[in-house]
Formats: structure tokens, C-alpha cells, sequence
């Protein structure tokens, strides 16, 4: 650890929870032209051909041990075993091959995470028919329906799933054919055919079941995944069952102890049309026979009191989250010892993705554990994407450093390319997609000459003279950008660099500042987090009104104040920002459906914005570090038309 918080009561720090993990081992290959190879020198263990051979096996070998488990409406848990669950299976299985659904006449999944999804799911990966889950909010928090009707329009569905008729009636009347079927657990509605769930679980497995089955192989499409947008518009990313297979196969290189026979228990929320939730965490449980309690609640105010309760029922064996997720749930076990001492009581390892986390976070989290158990628990992290299935690279050891996303995991090679300055990074293993639905063009511009997988991040070594060390994070290679003096600004570390500086004030950053010369921001505020800061403001006052109080904008000339150091250089010096009040919107693509900042298109829709931060002298909504402030009238200077792109 980098700081001395988690420490014994003797004063030294406290040990770690013992949990086997792998080697920390890599080959690396050096060539002339500055590429650089890396690969584990271990073999990748043997994997299945069809991830649900190993619902098959557990449903044999531990027919009554559970498998899935959420809420009813009541609050109760209700669950299904693997028994239970692979007899439903084949009955489901039987029923959509009843209605010719195959590649053509894929299944497209609309409502989150539910013992229904999981077991339509696992049906039509059983007998060789793709399905694709779409992220919620496309159905339900849109406006327009734009990205799910483009994704219908690819996918071309046979059959529909959501488990709220009533509840996605309208995205379905504005997306979904006429001709084509929808199927709902609940409240169909009256102008539309739906067919009750209970209709396909009804149906009696036959022969022709196991024949589909046995057709199934390595490189049948077991899912479609749209990527989240982060850079562009969601793509569907081909997931083959020789992914989904090699893939757990490479978790367990880095997770030995998943291998030592103790079923992993997870209480989990993130959604299953990302791959994170789906293909990590519910393939984890599967491959590993374990049981994963589905957590309707999400890091979101208001929602989180939900994951709290169910860490109160359920004590996991690993805790998967997003930072914000971990971040919003210290308050919790901060002030209910029960939940705490339930949460750490056999965790074996806490993991995050998605985004960096803070250390004060990651410092909180082991003083509690220290407190509640006398040990802290490890934090890791690892780097992947949908098109690797996720899992490339992992770290399996306490680093020093928070973000070191480790090496690569056993079946994968990794090279890393000089590009203006930085390693970008491209991958090739049998986790990796064969490309994106239907669409050859993005598919071959996707993989180099040699068939790398070209994903887009940079890495550097946490340790350039001892790469077993392991990488970390250098930002995406499509956010960079240079300003007008020609510098080049490494957009992704500057951006969380100053999330941390602003923690917890700040949800996310765009940067300002390609042609320009000095960098601006547009800052994403929490705005409960500020509110905060204003006690005496109504509870309810509205967000612009919170980020107009004195002591808010205080705080944040405070941070820009450290941001804007002229050490720093400028491709690290961010001087003058505005407080976004208007949250980025889902539907003109400057948020992804999973909250990741797509930087270009808020730039892009708020340029008003982005010249008012450019202008000389600045507005009252501009705040501007006190080092750059004018002494005569207080407001900023040295930004004027020089500044302005040519």
C-alpha cells in the first residue's frame, strides 16, 4: 500500500487475507522497430467447447446447490438450482427451436438482469442460437429509441424478450416489427401479441435438443454484445463459445483459487449486455458452480440502499464492482457494523473495472476490513474489453501502485506499439472476437496485419526495468489530442488525475483544448456530493442553483488552483473550468448507457460552452484558478483571441 492507513493495533500494518493467486511471470520479446511482445510463460489450461457443458456438469454433480437468486416482489429471495435450472434450460431450448430461431433470426433480450434472461440465455447458447442483451436505458431511459431501433435493424431478432410487457411496450411498438414475437414474464399488453414466459418453459425437450446441441462448437456465436459507445456508436461484437470457454480458463490462470474447490459466491448488479457482468462475472459463477445473487440495486443515490441490504443477507466470496459503486457503498458499511462484518467475513478479494479508483477509496476500504476483521483484503484490477471476452490482462498481486492492471494472462499475446510517444496496445489469443455483426468494413479495420486485435488503450510499464511488475493505463489512443503549440495531451491519466484531485466533487472530466493553447475543462459534477458543501441551501434547490454557491465554486477554484501549477507544464495545467448543470445526455451520445463520457460528443454539442470557457474576460460561469486571476478586477487573464483555435 502507498499509505499507512490499515494498520494493526500494534501499529503494524495489518497482513493481507491469504488468497492463492497466480505467478506474476511474463515473457518479453523486444523488436527492432520498438515493438514489444509480452506473453505468459504458462500454458493455458484446458477449457470446454460449449460454456453450457458446465451447467450440464453441475447440474449433475450438485443438482440441489444454488445457482441463481433475486428479490420477488415481496423482497423474498427466490432462486433456482442447477437442477432446476438446466431442466428449464432444454425445455427452452426445445421451444425456440420450435420457432426456427437460428443466426439469421437471432434473439434480442431488452429488460436487465433476471432469472429469466439468464435461462432464455442459456438456452439459446445451448442449441447454437445468438442472443443479444441491450442495455436498458436504450428502452427506457431514451427518448428516441435511436440506438435501439439501429440495433434491431442489425440484429434482425425472431423473437423479443422483456420481462415487463407494459413497462417496454413503447420501445417495442417504435423498434420491433410487427411480425416478429415478443415474449414477456409480465404484464403484456392489449394491443400487441406477447407470449407469456411460462409458454416456453412449458415446452417438452425432444431429440431434436440434443442434436442442436451437439452441433454446437468452438466458433458458434454464442452472444452479440454492443459496445457502449464510448468512442463512437455501439457495435455488435460477436462472441463465440470458444471466447466465453478460453476466457474463464484464462480467469483461472489469474484467480488460482477458483480452482481450490470452494464455490464463489457473488452479489452482483452490473448488467448483463456488458460484458463485465455477463461474460466475467455470470461466467465465473457458472464455470466455477457457484451462486450469484442478482443485486437489483445500482451505485446510483436512492439505488445503492438496495446493495446494501443485500450485503447484509449474503456475504460474497469476491465483491465485484465499478469505483463509483465501491465509493458509494463506504458510507454504509462505515455506519452498520452488522453489514460490514457480514461483507468481510470470507471475502477473499474485492475487484474492480471500468475506470480508475481513487486511493482514499481503496484506503477506506482497508481500514474497515482492518477494523472489522484484522485483515486487509486485497483490491484488484485488469484490462480488457467486449471484444476480449473481457479478461486479457490481470494483476495478481499487491501492487504499490493503485490501477496496475497486471499482465497477461495465460493463452494471450500482447504487443505493445510505438505510436506518438506511447505503447499502443493490440491483442491475439482465442478470447478475442472475430469481428463485429454484420459489418466486414469495421471488422477489418479492427485487427492489424499479423491478426491483432487493435483495442485502442496505451500502457506503460509500472516499472520499465522490471516488466514483471506489471502495466498501467496510458489513456486511449482516440481521446489524445495536441494543442496549438503541438504538444500532445495524454487525455485519459490527466482526466483521472483530476477526478482524484476533486474527489468527491466530481463524477467525470472532459478536456478542452485541441488547437488551443492552454486546456480548459467541462466538469461533471456529483451534485449531492457539492450540495453538501451548501447545508443551507433547500434540500430540494436545483442543481445549477447548488453549483452557484459560493462555497462550491470555493472548492473548485481550490482544485484548479493545484491543476493549474506552471510545474506542471502545459499538456498537465487545466486553469479554467465550467460546472455542467445539464447532465450529459444518453440520447445524443455524449454519455454511454453505462455512464462512461464519450469526450468528443460533449465537446462537440456544447461548443457554446467551450468558447465561453476561451473567452477573454472570462463569464461569471467560468471558474478560473486563483494564479490566473487578473489583480485589478479579479477575473482571469492571458486567455484572450491568441487562445482561440486558428
Amino acid at each position: 500500500m502507498s499509505t499507512a492507513s490499515a494498520k494493526s493495533r500494534s501499529g503494524e500494518q495489518a497482513p493481507l487475507r491469504p488468497v492463492r493467486l497466480g505467478p506474476a511471470s511474463v515473457e518479453v520479446e523486444r523488436k527492432p522497430d520498438g515493438t514489444i511482445l509480452l506473453r505468459s510463460p504458462r500454458a493455458l489450461e484446458p477449457y470446454p467447447e460449449k460454456l453450457t457443458e458446465r451447467l450440464a456438469h453441475w447440474g449433475e454433480a450438485e443438482p440441489e446447490r444454488i445457482f441463481l437468486a433475486q428479490r420477488d416482489r415481496t423482497g423474498a429471495w427466490r432462486s433456482v438450482t442447477y437442477g432446476a435450472a438446466f431442466a428449464s434450460v432444454r425445455a427452452i431450448a426445445a421451444a425456440l427451436l420450435e420457432r426456427e430461431l437460428s443466426p439469421e433470426r437471432p434473439i434480442a433480450i431488452l429488460s436487465g438482469n433476471d432469472i429469466e434472461h439468464a435461462l432464455l440465455g442459456l438456452a439459446a447458447m445451448h442449441v447454437g442460437v445468438p442472443y443479444a442483451p441491450i442495455s436498458v436505458p436504450y428502452s427506457l431511459a431514451s427518448r428516441d429509441f435511436k440506438k435501439l431501433k439501429a440495433i434491431i435493424e442489425i440484429l434482425t431478432p425472431g423473437l423479443v424478450f422483456a420481462a415487463d410487457g407494459a413497462a417496454f411496450a413503447p420501445a417495442i411498438a417504435a423498434t420491433v416489427p410487427q411480425d416478429v414475437e415478443v415474449a414477456v414474464t409480465a404484464n403484456p399488453v392489449s394491443d400487441r401479441p406477447m407470449t407469456p414466459f411460462t409458454e416456453l418453459l412449458d415446452a417438452r425437450p425432444t431429440a431434436a435438443v440434443e442434436a442442436a446441441h451437439a452441433k454446437v462448437g468452438p466458433a458458434t456465436v454464442a452472444k452479440i454484445l454492443f459496445t457502449s459507445g464510448s468512442t463512437g456508436q455501439p457495435k455488435g461484437v460477436i462472441n463465440t463459445q470458444q471466447m466465453l470457454c478460453a476466457n474463464q480458463a484464462m480467469i483461472r490462470g489469474g484467480l488460482a483459487f477458483l480452482g481450490d474447490g470452494e464455490p464463489p459466491v457473488l452479489v452482483d448488479w452490473l448488467p448483463w449486455n456488458h460484458t463485465y457482468g455477463s461474460n466475467h462475472n455470470f461466467g465465473l459463477v457458472l464455470d466455477r458452480g457457484g451462486s450469484l445473487y442478482i443485486d437489483e440495486g445500482k451505485p446510483m443515490p436512492g439505488a445503492i440502499e438496495a446493495t446494501a441490504r443485500n450485503l447484509r443477507d449474503i456475504a460474497p466470496t469476491i465483491y465485484f464492482n465499478v469505483p463509483k459503486g465501491f465509493e458509494m457503498l463506504l458510507p454504509h458499511l462505515s455506519e452498520d457494523r452488522a453489514l460490514r462484518e457480514r461483507f468481510f467475513s470470507r471475502l477473499k478479494l474485492m475487484f474492480y473495472a471500468g475506470a480508475g479508483l481513487s486511493q482514499h477509496v481503496h484506503d477506506a476500504f482497508q481500514e474497515l476490513a482492518v477494523k472489522t476483521v484484522g485483515e486487509r483484503i486485497m483490491f484488484l484490477t485488469s484490462l480488457g474489453s467486449t471484444e476480449t471476452a473481457p479478461a486479457a490482462l490481470a494483476c495478481s498481486w499487491e501492487s504499490e501502485q493503485i490501477g496496475n492492471i497486471g499482465l497477461p494472462l495465460p493463452g494471450l499475446e500482447l504487443k505493445l506499439v510505438p505510436n506518438e510517444g506511447k505503447l499502443e496496445t493490440r491483442m491475439r489469443g482465442p478470447n478475442i472476437t472475430p469481428g463485429y455483426w454484420r459489418a466486414p468494413a469495421l471488422t477489418a479495420a479492427a485487427f492489424d496485419e499479423e491478426g491483432f486485435y487493435k483495442i485502442g488503450d496505451a500502457l506503460k510499464f509500472a516499472d520499465a526495468a522490471e516488466p514483471a511488475k506489471g502495466l498501467l493505463f496510458d489513456g486511449r489512443i482516440a481521446e489524445d489530442f495536441k494543442l496549438a503549440t503541438g504538444t500532445w495531451v495524454s487525455v485519459g491519466p490527466l482526466r483521472m488525475a483530476f477526478i482524484t484531485q476533486c474527489a468527491p466533487l466530481v463524477r467525470d472530466v472532459v478536456l478542452a483544448g485541441p488547437d488551443r493553447d492552454e486546456l480548459a475543462a467541462l466538469i461533471i459534477p456529483d451534485v449531492e456530493a457539492c450540495r453538501k458543501r451548501a447545508p443551507e441551501l433547500p434540500p430540494d434547490a436545483a442543481a445549477a442553483v447548488v453549483l452557484a454557491h459560493p462555497q462550491v465554486r470555493k472548492a473548485f477554484e481550490q482544485f484548479l488552483g493545484a491543476l493549474s501549477d506552471p510545474r506542471r507544464g502545459t499538456s498537465a495545467r487545466i486553469g479554467r473550468a465550467i460546472l455542467l448543470a445539464e447532465p450529459p445526455s444518453l440520447d445524443v451520445g455524449e454519455v454511454t448507457d453505462k455512464g462512461s463520457i464519450n469526450q468528443r460528443a460533449v465537446l462537440a454539442h456544447r461548443a457554446a460552452l467551450v468558447e465561453e470557457l476561451y473567452a477573454d474576460p472570462p463569464s461569471a460561469n467560468v471558474i478560473v484558478a486563483p494564479s490566473l486571476l487578473s489583480p485589478a478586477s479579479g477575473r482571469g487573464s492571458g486567455w484572450g483571441p491568441t487562445a482561440q483555435a486558428s
